[in-house]
C-alpha cells in the first residue's frame, strides 16, 4: 500500500558510512522546533468535513492516501502535492505528506474515528542513520517532520506510525468510484474559509498579471518571450503561495489557438496578442484560474478588438446567467448563443442555429474551482455538470474564440487570432460575485491598465 519500509533511499555514488561516523552522528543534537510551515491552517474546519464524509458511509472503513512521490529523473522526484481529498479532510498540504494515509475507522453503527498514519520523525541515535542518509525522507535532505505527538497537536487526529498500517480492507480513494464521487460532491459547495482562500489566490494572481505587464519590454526583446512571461508569473506564484495551480499558458499570436499551449517557447510580436492563462495556488492548495488576452503593443488593432469584444459579450452573458437554482450548463449556453450570433453576423456561419460554432470555440465555457483547477471532477454527472448551481460554489466563466491560422472558412484577417477571457466567481444568494474584478476586462480598461503599468 505504501513505501513504509525502513530501507534507506541512497544514491549509488553515496560514500559508505564508517562505524566511527555512525557513532558521531548518533548523538550531540539539541532539540529543534517544528518549522512555522507545519501549522495546519484548516484545523478548525476539517472536523465538519470528516463528519460529512462519515455520514455518507456508515460502518465502512474509508482509506484516503496522500499519494506517493513520483520519480522525475533517476533519484530526483517531482515536487509532491498531496491528493486534494486528503488535504481537504486533514488540512495537511506540505511536501512532507508523501506516503501518509488517513483512515476513517468505523466507530459504532454511524460514526468514524479518523486515524492518520504517517512517517514520524527519524530518531537520532547510533545505527539510526536515516535522518542524514535517506535522500527521500531524511531530515537533513528534505527537512524536519513532526513527531507523532506533534502531529496529533497539529491536526487534532490520533496519529500512528505508517509502518503499522499494513493493508486493511475498506474503500480506498482513487480506486473506489463511489468514494471518489462522494469526496468530489462534498467539495462542490465551499465553506467561508475556502472562499477566503480562493480570494487570496485570486489576489495573488492579479499581482502576477501586473508583474507580467511590467515585464513586457524585457519579454518582447527575448528570443523566447513566452518563457519570460511564464517565469515572471511563476516567481510571484512561488513567492506568495505554493506555486502555480497548473502549468501556465503564455500563448502569443497563433499559439493562442492551442487550448493548452504550455511549451511557451515562442517569440513575442508587438503586433499580436498574448493569451495568458495562469493561477497562483496558495499554501493551502486553493488555486485561482484567470485568463486575459492582452495586446502586446498596449492597444488593440481594429480586428483584434472585433474578436475580443465578441468574446467579452459572451462572457458577460454567461456571468449574468449565474444564480442559485440555475442549471450549471446555462451559463455556457448563454455565452455560446452570443458567439454563434456574432459569427453569423460576420458571415462565418450561415446562421446561429445548431452547434457549428464549436469549430471556433472548441470547448466548454467554465468549470468548478477549488483545490483542483478543474475541481470536483469525479462527481456524478447528475450532480455536476448536469446539476444545479448552489450558493457557495466557485466556478470560472471562460468563453473563447480560437481562429486557427490554417482555417480557410475564415477571412484572412481573422486567422491566427485566439482570445479567451476567464474570471472566477462565487455563487451568492442572488447571483454571483466576481472575485477577479480587480483585473480589467474591457478594451478601454485593459489599454489604460497596461499603459499605467508600462509607464510606472
Amino acid at each position: 500500500m505504501t513505501d513504509a519500509s525502513p530501507r534507506l533511499h541512497t544514491g549509488s555514488h553515496d560514500p559508505q558510512v564508517s562505524p566511527g561516523l555512525s557513532r558521531l552522528m548518533g548523538g550531540g543534537w539539541s532539540p529543534t522546533p517544528l518549522p512555522a510551515s507545519a501549522r495546519v491552517e484548516a484545523y478548525d474546519v476539517t472536523p465538519a468535513r470528516r463528519a460529512l464524509l462519515s455520514a455518507r458511509f456508515p460502518g465502512e472503513r474509508l482509506i484516503v492516501p496522500a499519494g506517493e512521490l513520483k520519480v522525475r529523473s533517476h533519484d530526483c522526484d517531482h515536487r509532491f502535492r498531496p491528493h486534494s481529498a486528503y488535504a481537504w479532510l486533514t488540512g495537511l498540504t506540505g511536501e512532507d505528506q508523501a506516503g501518509h494515509v488517513l483512515v476513517m475507522e468505523p466507530e459504532g453503527p454511524h460514526g468514524h474515528e479518523p486515524v492518520l498514519y504517517l512517517r514520524p520523525r527519524s530518531r537520532r541515535a547510533e545505527g539510526d542513520d536515516a535522518f542524514y542518509r535517506d535522500r527521500r525522507y531524511g531530515e537533513f535532505w528534505v527537512g524536519r517532520r513532526p513527531e507523532l505527538a506533534e502531529a496529533e497537536r497539529l491536526t487534532g487526529l490520533r496519529c500512528a506510525p505508517l509502518e503499522t498500517l499494513g493493508s486493511p480492507p475498506g474503500r480506498r480513494a482513487t480506486e473506489d468510484a463511489e468514494l471518489d464521487a462522494a469526496l468530489s460532491e462534498l467539495r462542490l459547495v465551499k465553506d467561508p474559509w475556502e472562499v477566503d482562500q480562493l480570494q487570496l489566490a485570486v489576489d495573488h494572481t492579479t499581482a502576477g498579471f501586473e508583474d507580467v505587464v511590467r515585464a513586457l519590454p524585457h519579454a518582447l526583446a527575448h528570443r523566447r518571450g513566452e518563457r519570460w512571461i511564464e517565469g515572471v508569473f511563476g516567481l510571484r506564484a512561488r513567492a506568495e503561495g505554493n506555486g502555480t495551480g497548473y502549468e501556465t499558458i503564455a500563448a502569443s499570436g497563433a499559439h493562442a489557438c492551442v487550448l493548452h499551449w504550455i511549451r511557451n517557447d515562442g517569440r513575442l510580436d508587438r503586433n499580436e496578442l498574448l493569451l495568458l492563462d495562469a493561477g497562483v495556488e496558495t499554501d493551502t492548495l486553493y488555486t485561482a484560474d484567470i485568463t486575459r488576452t492582452l495586446p502586446l503593443s498596449g492597444r488593440f488593432s481594429p480586428v483584434q478588438r472585433q474578436v475580443y469584444e465578441l468574446v467579452l459579450a459572451a462572457q458577460e452573458a454567461g456571468m449574468a446567467a449565474l444564480r442559485p437554482g440555475a442549471a450549471f450548463r446555462d451559463f455556457h449556453r448563454a455565452a455560446m448563443r452570443v458567439i454563434a450570433e456574432g459569427l453569423a453576423e460576420w458571415g462565418v456561419l450561415k446562421n446561429a442555429e445548431g452547434d457549428l460554432h464549436r469549430r471556433y470555440t472548441l470547448c466548454g465555457s467554465g468549470h468548478m474551482l477549488g483545490l483542483d483547477v478543474h475541481d470536483c471532477a469525479k462527481a456524478r454527472t447528475e450532480t455536476y455538470p448536469d446539476g444545479l448551481l448552489t450558493e457557495g460554489q466557485v466556478l470560472t466563466v471562460e468563453p473563447g474564440l480560437y481562429l486557427q491560422p490554417d482555417d480557410e472558412t475564415l477571412p484572412a484577417e481573422l486567422r491566427g487570432i485566439g482570445v479567451r477571457i476567464e474570471d472566477d466567481l462565487v455563487v451568492t444568494a442572488t447571483g454571483a460575485r466576481l472575485m477577479s474584478g480587480a483585473l480589467p476586462r474591457t478594451v478601454a480598461g485593459i489599454e489604460e491598465w497596461m499603459g499605467n503599468l508600462l509607464e510606472g
